[in-house]
């Protein structure tokens, strides 16, 4: 390597084994050069967040990052972390923030696992907003009865005010935005991704319900497709609108194949049903792409608690690391491309390779042995013993 990536340590079982994925999988084989972020949340506490700012600043600066899963602190986590000072924001939103990209996320999947959606052949990217909406929120709670209302104070002077509705007691607030440049960004990086992997584009709002705020985000596709209409129909592929609860149903019918681009919540949730469809959450990819070509890559699932609580009590655990995996050697494709080093690029394919081989062979996590074909023999085994099987064929397909 000649030029640093952005690492970005986690929480909990992902940062158990990012660390057991780099001993095994990276550093034998690869002159490993990365600017070091810890994002675990006590971490994130004592520096009261900057290191998140930080590392986001840094990608920018170097252009490539991999991050491990992180936790969002909710009210149980307050309990269960009482060093915390405060329920800091989810650091994937800080950074998808600073760098305002677009998460592509795309199952990663192999011929023994069909989806359980029996008719989807192909796999669905979800094209997921980076910016705003509940994730950027400000939220407030009051005891008493009385009126809340919504004001914008231009730069100009000039004033807004809405009413945002008049309660007879207690009841919860919250205020959303997002920004029309943004909105563009996210509209060009999906058409551009679409023209990229030659694949249909879903857009998907409730514009019918938010007029203002969805229809916004529908208005501004609409333009920003005229500027790629004479290339998508050169391509053959299509752009298609519609509502958010006939795009899920129009999903489930179809044989998948397409990119399916979201606002950020909508994006959040549906990538975990179309994971968990195609096999598991620890079984699709998560790439972060800015306008101006930043890239990070992660795992797209949460930060498997439930296993690290079992590895703290001594016991062995069979967590899928494929996604965090694929993270790592995305990066380490993406830096090689960069860089213009097609050995680091070679290295990252061949990663990849090897855990499919692995998997292919029947060498799997226990949540994807449940999952297999009839007629393919599957064996479960532990979080280590499947980076060891993946190493070993690795370490063959170098040698080559």
């Amino acid at each position: 390597m000649t030029t640093a990536l952005v690492e970005m340590d986690g929480d909990e079982m992902t940062r158990i084994l990012w660390a057991m994925i780099k001993e095994k999988l990276i550093l034998p084989f690869v002159d490993l050069k990365t600017e070091y972020y810890d994002l675990g949340l006590l971490h994130r506490n004592e520096t009261r967040d900057q290191v998140t700012v930080d590392a986001a600043n840094a990608t920018k600066r170097l252009g490539v990052a991999v991050k491990c899963a992180t936790i969002t602190p909710n009210q149980q986590r307050m309990v269960e972390y009482p060093q915390l000072t405060e329920m800091w924001k989810s650091p994937n939103g800080t950074i998808r923030s600073i760098l305002d990209g677009t998460v592509f996320r795309a199952p990663i999947c192999i011929d023994a696992i069909r989806p359980v959606v029996k008719n989807w052949k192909y796999p669905i990217t979800i094209a997921r907003h980076a910016y705003g909406d509940v994730y950027k929120a400000v939220d407030l709670e009051t005891t008493e009865p009385g009126v809340a209302t919504l004001t914008f104070k231009g730069e100009s002077g000039a004033e807004q005010t809405v009413t945002v509705q008049k309660v007879d007691g207690p009841a919860v607030w919250q205020g959303a935005h997002n920004k029309e440049s943004s909105i563009r960004s996210f509209a060009r990086s999906c058409f551009q991704y679409a023209v990229d992997t030659r694949q249909d584009l879903w857009f998907s709002t409730k514009d019918t319900i938010a007029k203002v705020y969805d229809g916004a985000f529908k208005r501004i596709f609409e333009e920003e497709y005229e500027a790629y209409r004479g290339k998508f129909e050169e391509l053959g592929i299509s752009y298609f609108y519609t509502l958010i609860d006939d795009a899920v149903a129009r999903v489930i019918r179809s044989e998948g194949g397409y990119i399916w681009a979201c606002k950020n919540y909508d994006g959040d949730v549906m990538s975990d049903m179309v994971s968990t469809a195609f096999g598991s959450l620890a079984m699709m990819t998560s790439v972060l792409v800015a306008p101006d070509g930043t890239t990070e890559f992660e795992a797209a699932h949460g930060t498997v608690t439930r296993h690290y609580y079992k590895y703290l009590k001594g016991e062995e655990t069979s967590t899928n690391p494929m996604a965090t995996i694929f993270a790592w050697s995305g990066a380490l494709k993406k830096r090689g491309q960069l860089d213009g080093l097609s050995d680091l690029t070679a290295f990252g394919e061949k990663l990849e390779r090897s855990c499919f081989d692995t998997l292919n062979s029947g060498i799997m996590t226990r949540d994807l042995v449940g999952l297999v074909e009839p007629g393919f023999t599957a064996t479960a085994v532990t979080s280590a013993a499947f980076l060891d099987a993946v190493a070993a064929r690795l370490t063959g397909l170098l040698a080559e």
